[in-house]
């Protein structure tokens, strides 16, 4: 490799748009997407890559797996399958909580190599929710160690996690601008870092078999011994207890006339869950609905309290629900928790100005945030990625805002399977998927999209809900960023980094200057997304393999697996998102758990790696 290159106009261009990209994610003043977007932009009108290129990654390789595995895992879940997991986790651990917390973990991290983790996650939440409920195990000791299992069962395959997706196309720019006389990387197959994730997830196992009655320890967590979404819990966790009772309001009372808003913002008020006006009755009244002479509202509060306040506003009190009994029935309606999502639309938007009891008949009761909960003046809470709402509505107006994907429901609520009948056949195009993966010269794309498209022609999903199933911001950040990797190839920037890098790097031995990119790589998927630390290392650690006379391909997964492995921080990675929340985990809890973690991982990564590609 040529050691005396020099920065060139184009070198500079491209480094200056890394900066300004790592900046622009770490600071997020713009959305993710709309970045990537601008780096397209950018890169086409400096004409840093040819324009036929330059739309590449949306019909890359890594960009329909992705779609195809998104698809396949809203099939699976559409039968019941998770569903059936946690009967089966149940069964087999007898109520026995260091079994059920093993098995939880053994199960998502076997499913995590053949679902994307994301998606794991979200639809595992209400799964654990129902086993914490039904043993008393506190939430807080499964769901960390769920969510760091089902990070290290990622990198079994190369379809559950994003950086290990996008690898082959990183691959494949890099080979394309290999100096004279280097020998091209071979693309990896679908199993092809098996024996390097294996013992990664058994290290996540053996590290939570042994740790976790420590790290939380019984007495720690005694007031959430049900935390089933029992009332107990929501009154413990954010104060809302109480009963629901009627108030029927007069023609004296000063309500008359008064918006549903307008009432709720009044001294004392409890929280208006239902309204009946003449023969109209639902449950979530708009903000702006009127409330009139002889219209009943369905309130929930202290006994003493609503008493109070009818006193005040000259309402008649009935404690037995003679309008609303239907509608409060447990097995129609109640309270659950969900969490934004960190791809949500709703982000930075105000609670009020969402309109979600008119738009879905569903009301904001508390929003919680770390350690701080919102009770009053939910409405003018901005909400941000992980932030858990309690709501109250019906159960199946819950179902259908939850289509959105907007937020992730964790209370197992009562629902039907949607199509249990199907399930054999969303096994058997996803094991057909699989097989075409492993078994066949199939690109990786093609293989999963013949397990997708048999799911669609078979019934188990729905066109439409194929295309809800599919995460867009994830596919343009992944289809936008992977011209800058070409970039940072094409133009020579990635070897010049590397050159700049060796100066100091040059004398250590491999397993130093690997340990030194994987710290690197994990120091930036801490700050951007796992896609953006992989685009910008990838090429810079096959450079370096060059120059030090190492293997590439091994430097590539160095990378592309220590930005996928992010326990340190919840922002970091969705997954920790999404559970941070529920499971009322600090930033200590994190650090606690994730530091030795991590260690460990980056430790096992580096030896299974030298140990599978011995060249280097």
């Amino acid at each position: 490799m040529d050691m005396s290159l020099t920065l060139t106009t184009d070198m500079a261009l491209v480094l200056g748009l890394l900066v300004f990209t790592v900046i622009m994610l770490v600071l997020e003043w713009v959305r993710g997407d709309l970045v990537a977007l601008l780096v397209i932009v950018v890169i086409g009108v400096t004409g840093l890559m040819p324009v036929e290129q330059l739309f590449d990654g949306f019909a890359g390789n890594a960009v329909m797996s992705l779609i195809a595995v998104m698809i396949m895992g809203a099939g699976l879940d559409r039968t019941g399958l998770l569903g059936k997991a946690a009967s089966f986790i149940l069964r087999l651990a007898g109520g026995v909580e260091t079994r059920v917390s093993h098995l939880v973990n053994a199960m998502v991290g076997s499913m995590s190599a053949i679902m994307q983790s994301q998606a794991l996650a979200t639809l595992f939440m209400p799964v654990v929710s129902r086993l914490s409920s039904r043993t008393g195990i506190p939430l807080k000791r499964l769901l960390l160690p769920m969510a760091c299992c089902i990070l290290a069962g990622t990198n079994i395959t190369m379809i559950s996690n994003s950086p290990l997706i996008l690898l082959n196309d990183l691959v494949a720019s890099a080979n394309r601008n290999l100096p004279p006389g280097a020998q091209s990387i071979e693309p990896f197959e679908l199993f092809a870092i098996a024996p390097i994730g294996i013992p990664l997830l058994l290290v996540g196992l053996g590290y939570f078999a042994i740790l976790t009655p420590r790290l939380w320890p019984s007495e720690e967590e005694k007031q959430k011994v049900t935390p089933g979404r029992t009332e107990t819990y929501f009154a413990e966790m954010y104060g809302i207890d109480g009963e629901v009772m009627e108030l029927t309001v007069t023609a004296e009372s000063p309500m008359v006339g008064m918006s549903v808003v307008e009432a709720e913002r009044l001294h004392g008020a409890p929280l208006i869950l239902a309204l009946k006006t003449g023969n109209e009755a639902r449950l979530a009244p708009p903000a702006d609905q009127m409330i009139w002479v002889g219209s009943v509202l369905g309130v929930l509060g202290k006994r003493e309290e609503i008493n109070e306040f009818a006193n005040n506003q000259l309402c008649r009190v009935q404690s037995r629900l003679r309008n609303f009994g239907d509608m409060f029935n447990p097995t129609r309606a109640g309270i659950s928790e969900v969490v934004i999502a960190p791809n949500s639309r709703w982000i930075k938007q105000l609670v009020g100005d969402l309109r979600l009891r008119k738009r879905f008949g569903v009301s904001v009761l508390a929003v919680t945030r770390g350690e701080q909960v919102f009770r009053e003046d939910v409405r003018e809470v901005s909400l941000r990625p992980g932030d858990t709402l309690v709501l109250h509505s019906l159960w199946r107006d819950l179902t259908l805002a939850a289509e959105s994907r907007d937020f992730v429901v964790v209370t197992d609520y009562p629902q039907e399977e949607q199509r249990p009948s199907k399930i054999w056949h969303a096994v058997i195009f996803f094991a057909l998927a699989m097989g075409l993966g492993l078994f066949t010269d199939l690109k990786l794309a093609v293989a999963m999209l013949v397990g997708a498209v048999g799911m669609l022609l078979a019934g188990v999903l729905s066109m439409d809900e194929a295309y809800h199933a599919i995460n867009w911001k994830t596919i343009f950040i992944l289809a936008c960023l992977i011209p800058l990797g070409a970039a940072l190839d094409s133009t020579g920037t990635a070897a010049w980094m590397a050159q700049e890098v060796m100066v100091y790097l040059g004398d250590l031995p491999q397993w130093v200057i690997q340990a030194f990119i994987a710290i690197l790589a994990l120091g930036f998927s801490q700050v951007i997304s796992n896609v953006g630390a992989a685009v910008m290392m990838v090429p810079m650690a096959i450079n370096i393999a060059l120059a030090s006379g190492g293997n590439p391909a091994a430097y590539a997964l160095i990378v592309a697996i220590s930005t996928s492995n992010t326990f340190l921080l919840p922002s970091a990675n969705p997954v920790l998102l999404v559970i941070a929340g529920p499971g009322g985990y600090k930033t200590r809890d994190f650090l606690k758990v994730g530091l030795p973690l991590t260690v460990l991982i980056l430790a096992t990564t580096l030896i299974s790696v030298n140990l599978v590609f011995n060249r280097s």
